[in-house]
C-alpha cells in the first residue's frame, strides 16, 4: 500500500462537476489499494472575490483579519470535496491547517511553514480515512490562523508528503506538465519528462506560472519527489527531482517570461563602502523582492546601481528609497522604467558547454530585439526586454536551441 499526496488546484476544484471529477480520481486511487491525502486550493475566483471584498470595506484592511477571511476559501473547498467523496463511497474527513498540525512563521499573509506535527493525519490514515486538507494555511505560535501566501497549496502539498513520508506527491492543475516553455506562445513547445529541482526552481523564479519557487525549493530541501500533471486527464505528467548526469547531455531545459517587470537605476551614489547595504536595506525593510541587480562606476567616480522588481512594487520602491537616497547623497537620484518584460534560459547543461549566452543573444540579435539588463548564474541567462517583444523573443530562442525536438539520448 502506498501513501499518495494528491494537490487540486483552484481550476481543478472550481465547480461542482469539477469536484465530482477530483472525488472519482480519488477514489480510483483508493480501489488501487492507495492511501490518500488530497490537499485543495479555494475554488477560482473565490480568493479574489473576498480580496475584494475587503477592498470596498478600506483601502488597508488588516493583515491578521486578511488571513482570517482567505482561510474560509479552502475550508469551503475541503467540507465540498469531503462531501462529493462521501457521495462516491469513501470514509473521508475534512482537515484544516490547524488540525493538520502545519506550523507557521512570518508576517500575516505571507506565512512560511516552521514544522508540521502530523499525528492527526497519521491516525486518520490508519484508521482508513481518505483526508482532504485545506492547502494555504497554518497556525502560528499562538494558535492564529495564518496563510502562505503565493503558491500555498503547493507547499502545503510538499510540506504534508515530506512530514507524512509519502510515497507519491502529485501536483495536479490544468495543466499536463512542465514544458520547454508556455505552450499558449510557442505553439511546438514540449512537455518535459523530467526536470531537476534546481532547473524547476530557475524556471518557476524567472516566470514559470506551474510551479513557484518556494515549493520546489522545500521539496529540494527535503527530498520530496512529485509530479506535476493534469486533474482532467490520465496522460504521464512531469517528474521534478534530483539531477542526474544524463541530464547534462541537455543544454538548455526550458525557455520562461516574466512580464509586467520595472527597473529602477539609482544614480550619483559615493563609492564608499556601505552605500548598497543602505539602499537594499531599505528595500528590503519594504518587503521587496529584487531580481536582477547591476552596479558599476560612472567616469565621474561614482555609483550606479540597477535592479528589477515587479511594477506592482515600483511605487512602494521609490518611497522607500526617498528618505535613504536623501541621506547618501544630494546627488543621488532615482530613474525608473515600466514596460519590460524578463527572459530566461534555464538548463544544468550550460555547465559543461560553451557558447549558450552567444547563440541566444544572436537568435534575438536576428529577431531585431534588443537587450536591456543581463544576469546569469550557473544554469541560467536572462536578460530584460521590451514587454511588446517577449513572445516573439521566448519564440526566437526556442528555436534558436531546438526545444521542440528531443534530445538525443
Amino acid at each position: 500500500m502506498a501513501l499518495i499526496v494528491q494537490k487540486y488546484g483552484g481550476t481543478s476544484v472550481g465547480s461542482i462537476d469539477r469536484m465530482r471529477n477530483v472525488a472519482a480520481r480519488v477514489k480510483r486511487t483508493r480501489d488501487e489499494g492507495n492511501q490518500v491525502v488530497a490537499v485543495v486550493s479555494a475554488m477560482s475566483g473565490v480568493t479574489d472575490k473576498l480580496i475584494k471584498m475587503a477592498l470596498e470595506l478600506g483601502e488597508n484592511p488588516s493583515e491578521r483579519e486578511m488571513d482570517v477571511l482567505l482561510a474560509t476559501g479552502e475550508q469551503q473547498s475541503i467540507a465540498l470535496v469531503t462531501m462529493a467523496l462521501h457521495e462516491a463511497g469513501l470514509e473521508a474527513v475534512s482537515v484544516t491547517g490547524r488540525q493538520a498540525g502545519i506550523f507557521t512563521t512570518g508576517s500575516h499573509t505571507r506565512g512560511r511553514i516552521q514544522d508540521i506535527s502530523p499525528d492527526f493525519m497519521r491516525r486518520s490514515l490508519d484508521e482508513g480515512k481518505t483526508l482532504v486538507v485545506a492547502g494555504f494555511q497554518g497556525i502560528t505560535p499562538e494558535g492564529m490562523i495564518h496563510t502562505l501566501g503565493r503558491g500555498g497549496s503547493d507547499l502545503t502539498a510538499i510540506a504534508i508528503a515530506g512530514a507524512l513520508k509519502a510515497d507519491v506527491c502529485q501536483i495536479l492543475t490544468d495543466v499536463d506538465g512542465v514544458y520547454t516553455c508556455d505552450p499558449r506562445i510557442v505553439k511546438n513547445a514540449r512537455k518535459l519528462p523530467e526536470i531537476s529541482y534546481d532547473e524547476m526552481l530557475e524556471m518557476a523564479s524567472s516566470g514559470s506560472k506551474v510551479m513557484q519557487s518556494r515549493s520546489v525549493e522545500f521539496a529540494k530541501k527535503y527530498g520530496v519527489v512529485f509530479e506535476v500533471r493534469s486533474s482532467l486527464n490520465d496522460n504521464p505528467g512531469t517528474l521534478v527531482l534530483e539531477e542526474h548526469p544524463a541530464m547534462e547531455n541537455v543544454v538548455i531545459r526550458g525557455v520562461s517570461i516574466e512580464r509586467s517587470q520595472a527597473r529602477v537605476t539609482i544614480t550619483g551614489i559615493p563609492d564608499v563602502p556601505g552605500m548598497s547595504g543602505k539602499i537594499l536595506g531599505a528595500l528590503g525593510e519594504a518587503e521587496i523582492n529584487l531580481d536582477m541587480i547591476v552596479s558599476n562606476i560612472a567616469h565621474d567616480d561614482r555609483a550606479r546601481h540597477s535592479f528589477t522588481m515587479h511594477s506592482n512594487d515600483l511605487g512602494k520602491a521609490q518611497a522607500a528609497l526617498k528618505q535613504v537616497l536623501a541621506e547618501i547623497s544630494p546627488d543621488a537620484k532615482i530613474e525608473t522604467e515600466a514596460g519590460i518584460a524578463k527572459l530566461s534560459a534555464v538548463g544544468i547543461g550550460m555547465r559543461s558547454h560553451s557558447g549558450v549566452a552567444a547563440t541566444m543573444f544572436k537568435a534575438l540579435g536576428e529577431a531585431g530585439i534588443n537587450i536591456g539588463m543581463i544576469s546569469t548564474s550557473e544554469i541560467k541567462i536572462a536578460v530584460t526586454v521590451d514587454e511588446t517583444r517577449i513572445e516573439d523573443a521566448a519564440r526566437a530562442v526556442h528555436d534558436a536551441f531546438q526545444l521542440d525536438k528531443e534530445p538525443v539520448k
